[in-house]
């Protein structure tokens, strides 16, 4: 069977992170890196432009799972571990093997330098990065010379002095060699360069940031460029990287439960470095929550395998599990060590189940996208509403607004293949009351099906209405004014628990006949329909909204006021470096929380 990739671009997000490619047998043949994850993907899938070795690949593809990460950056570090773990055979393999460099910093001698290092690290120092290249590493102490003038010479060179070098000369160092700096002064500009590293400081930084309003404020725009790329050049230094971070030997498992399908997805941490990824989709029909479906799978997959032996000690998760105990009793009896499993932690290890959960949902997204999916879920609806032929079109309004403002209707069309976007359509609803959703619902579909009787596109087998009979009078009336016919009107009420997969079928061609049972396959197609429609329409208010406002992209942004607009430009130089900013990065910024950067990542992603 081919590999279905027009379901999978469908899901993609624009994030970054990484893809790896698998042939039928599951042996993977590629691993790649993407700044943006569906645009390179899509790439592989092109019609003409391959190589013919890129041709030969395509052809062997059976599965692609991807990984999201926060940054470009980390990108790169996680595809360079896993070809060094996987050795796919379509990817260069580096023979001499390099690592990642980092910046040495030898704070044990009595005059610390600063130095590129690539390797084992076994001299006595503290070691920053690891950086994506060494052009990334030189850039930063090239910048670092010039602002705290510690030493980058080799010991060598340091002893044998007589007379300062040009270092000094061109004032990028204080000339310790020659004791034309105190101790203390020197150990100062040390202490200054660590803090700076550990991304502890921001003295120098608001000194800069000052200085570049003020150059700004001058008309003196190059040396207020200047001053923006130094400020981007240490939020580059300081940017957090997960991909390898501490010493610890885990296993992170994190699960997504939507419309009736369920994916956990895994990451591999051997020594701090994530060395591989894998996700499952195990059958789940029970599980509503991520702690159930976590409950029924960790005892197959750690049972099943408890003689590896690289089983961690470690198992960290992204919701309680309660038969946690339990388990790792079982693990304990069975390689006699103790098992821990954790689903409350910080630091790295809490953006470990970040990266694994995301990832989780990306890939469930994609597995709900599949052509076989969608067609068993037509045919359950087909059943559900009794019709004799499986429905093979579908549309779905939905409407958004804030507080009547910039009101916009969404209509999304799902066929056999799924989503047909190309015939999406949004209308800007006028002259109604505000918040009048009947009113803004009635004029979208008057608009809606006004053009299809004109012969601008297809009917619908089936038209979905979000809500009671309230709204379905409305569809009945515009769509029997219009004389449409053919067209079955569905109605969908979200219960007195609104919970998903619970909702009351309404058919309106049967004087409003409740579907007692529909079968769940149904619900959870008509869910994803829904979901698509609100999202659609959800984006469509608030490019409308912000273009009326004629706002920047930080405006609109829940919690991000005038106040953190201006300290976000300040403490990045530029709207372009706030777009590059990872969630660690952004919390950085004075008065940003987590959910207020969670809030800024997804809205620059356009998520």
């Amino acid at each position: 069977m081919a590999f279905d990739y027009k379901s999978l671009l469908k899901s993609l997000t624009v994030r970054p992170g990484i893809y790896q490619m698998f042939d039928s047998e599951g042996q993977i043949l590629y691993v790649g890196k993407a700044k943006n994850l569906k645009n390179r993907v899509s790439s592989y899938f092109r019609k003409t432009g391959l190589t013919p070795k890129t041709a030969a690949l395509v052809k062997r593809i059976a599965k692609i799972d991807v990984t999201v990460t926060e940054t470009e950056t980390e990108a790169l570090i996680l595809e360079h571990n896993l070809i060094k773990q996987n050795h796919p055979p379509y990817n260069i393999l580096m023979r001499d093997d390099k690592s990642y460099p980092y910046i040495f910093l030898s704070d044990r001698d009595q005059w610390p330098r600063l130095a590129f290092h690539r390797g084992a690290k076994k001299a006595k120092g503290t070691y920053f990065g690891p950086f994506p290249n060494a052009y990334a590493v030189r850039e930063s102490m090239s910048f670092l010379q010039k602002t705290f003038k510690v030493r980058q010479c080799e010991d060598v060179f340091f002893k044998n002095r007589s007379r300062p070098c040009l270092q000094y000369q061109i004032k990028r160092c204080t000339a310790p060699c020659v004791d034309l700096v105190s101790a203390e002064d020197y150990s100062a500009d040390v202490e200054s360069t660590r803090l700076y590293l550990d991304g502890k400081a921001d003295k120098l930084l608001k000194q800069l940031e000052v200085e570049m309003e003020a150059a700004s404020g001058d008309l003196q725009f190059e040396k207020a460029a200047e001053h923006r790329d130094q400020i981007s050049a240490l939020r580059r230094v300081q940017s957090e990287q997960m991909i390898e971070k501490g010493k610890g030997t885990v296993d992170v498992v994190a699960g997504a439960v939507n419309n009736g399908q369920a994916c956990v997805h895994m990451l591999y941490i051997r020594q701090g470095r994530i060395l591989g990824s894998r996700s499952y989709y195990p059958k789940a029909p029970l599980a509503e929550q991520v702690s159930d479906l976590l409950d029924e799978f960790l005892p197959h997959l750690y049972l099943n395998g408890a003689g590896r032996p690289d089983l961690p000690k470690e198992i960290i998760v992204n919701a309680p599990v309660e038969g946690a105990e339990t388990l790792c009793a079982a693990l304990k009896d069975r390689v006699g060590r103790k098992f821990e499993i954790r689903d409350s932690v910080r630091g790295f290890r809490a953006k470990w189940v970040e990266l694994a959960q995301r990832t989780a949902e990306q890939n469930l997204t994609a597995k709900l996208a599949s052509k076989k999916t969608i067609e068993q879920r037509f045919e359950s609806l087909r059943e559900t509403v009794g019709l004799e032929q499986t429905p093979q079109r579908l549309e779905c309004f939905d409407i958004s607004h804030s507080s009547g403002e910039a009101v916009v209707a969404s209509c999304v069309v799902f066929d056999s293949n799924g989503a047909l976007k190309s015939d999406y359509r949004r209308f800007n609803i006028e002259g109604i009351t505000g918040g009048d959703d009947y009113a803004a619902m009635e004029q979208a579909i008057r608009r809606r099906y006004t053009r299809l009787m004109k012969g601008e596109g297809k009917l619908p087998d089936i038209l979905l209405i979000d809500g009671g009979k309230g709204q379905i009078g409305i569809a009945k009336d515009v769509l029997a004014d219009l004389g449409v016919v053919g067209v079955m009107i569905l109605g969908v009420a979200k219960g007195t628990t609104r919970k998903p997969g619970l909702e009351t079928l309404i058919l309106a061609d049967q004087d409003n006949k409740v579907i007692a049972r529909p079968q769940q396959a149904a619900l959870h197609l008509i869910q994803q329909i829904r979901d698509e429609a609100h999202r659609f329409a959800i984006t469509g208010h608030k490019a409308r909204r912000d273009k009326k406002r004629r706002t920047s992209p930080l405006e609109g942004i829940p919690g991000v006021g005038p106040t953190r607009r201006r300290d976000l430009l300040k403490h990045f130089g530029g709207i372009q470096e706030v777009k590059k900013a990872s969630v660690a990065d952004l919390m950085k910024v004075p008065n940003i929380s987590k959910k207020v950067a969670d809030a800024i990542y997804s809205a620059l992603y356009n998520e």
